[in-house]
């Protein structure tokens, strides 16, 4: 595996310039997912630097989400998962008409194996901004649905579904296994019918429950994700709260030029 050497007359840093070499590395398969990385002490010895400019190069690849650190064995590359988010048609009716919900598209199509793990659903109050969102009276409450996505293993997002208690409570919406197509092909099951969706996206740090969640190490973003389905009456049928972690999404769109 070829290194580079530091410049000098570079306006890069020494550990800037380490990082970089130890990313290009990695980008041209000279470090695959799971390898480890060259040790501090032959990086020191190469570079002809000291430990911390090391160990400040490496934390550079850490904090992107390309590195992990293993106690007592060393650092890995850790290569993100890659999912590609189909916004333009994830929600298509078509696909939960064969039994699939939209996760299980993206894996068909991105090549991954999808899981859900962490479920749990309860009901109980709203709060002020999803009343505000569902159009919920005062006192009306809310089946919540949490859980955790992971692709090949990895997780790589969380989601928490709110829908008024007099919508879902007793459908498969509260069981841990809404069945095939998930849970707005049982809201059509129950004779509503889906129209549109809006969703709203952002990014920010994650608090430390939200890292250790989603495995991340600092200074990796996420991005939030806030999505509402209305019926043909215009009616909010569900609000679903999304935490992705960013080095492991795509997310492609196609907007019409009309």
């Amino acid at each position: 595996m070829q290194l580079g050497a530091i410049d000098r007359a570079d306006d890069r840093p020494p550990y800037r310039q380490i990082a970089d070499h130890l990313r290009a590395a990695i980008d041209r398969g000279d470090l695959a997912a799971g390898d480890k990385l060259p040790s501090e002490a032959v990086l020191i010895e190469h570079y002809g630097v000291a430990r911390m400019t090391v160990r400040q190069a490496v934390q550079e690849l850490r904090n992107e989400g390309r590195v992990v650190a293993e106690h007592g064995r060393g650092t890995f590359v850790r290569q993100p998962v890659q999912v590609r988010r189909l916004a333009s048609e994830r929600f298509a009716r078509r696909h939960r008409e064969a039994g699939l919900a939209a996760f299980s598209v993206e894996a068909q199509k991105t090549g991954f194996t999808p899981n859900v793990d962490q479920l749990e659903v309860s009901t109980g109050p709203a709060t002020p901004e999803i009343r505000d969102r569902l159009r919920l009276g005062d006192g009306e409450e809310v089946v919540v649905r949490s859980r955790r996505y992971l692709a090949d293993g990895q997780p790589v997002e969380t989601a928490v579904s709110y829908l008024p208690a007099s919508v879902a409570a007793g459908s498969r919406i509260v069981e841990a296994d809404t069945g095939p197509g998930g849970i707005y092909a049982r809201l059509e099951d129950m004779g509503f019918e889906l129209d549109h969706f809006t969703e709203e996206v952002s990014a920010r740090m994650p608090s430390a429950e939200e890292r250790r969640r989603l495995q991340l190490t600092d200074g990796v973003p996420v991005v939030v994700l806030v999505r509402t389905a209305y019926d043909t009456t215009g009616r909010p049928l569900e609000v679903c709260d999304t935490l992705k972690a960013a080095p492991a999404y795509v997310l492609e769109y196609e907007v019409p030029a009309r």
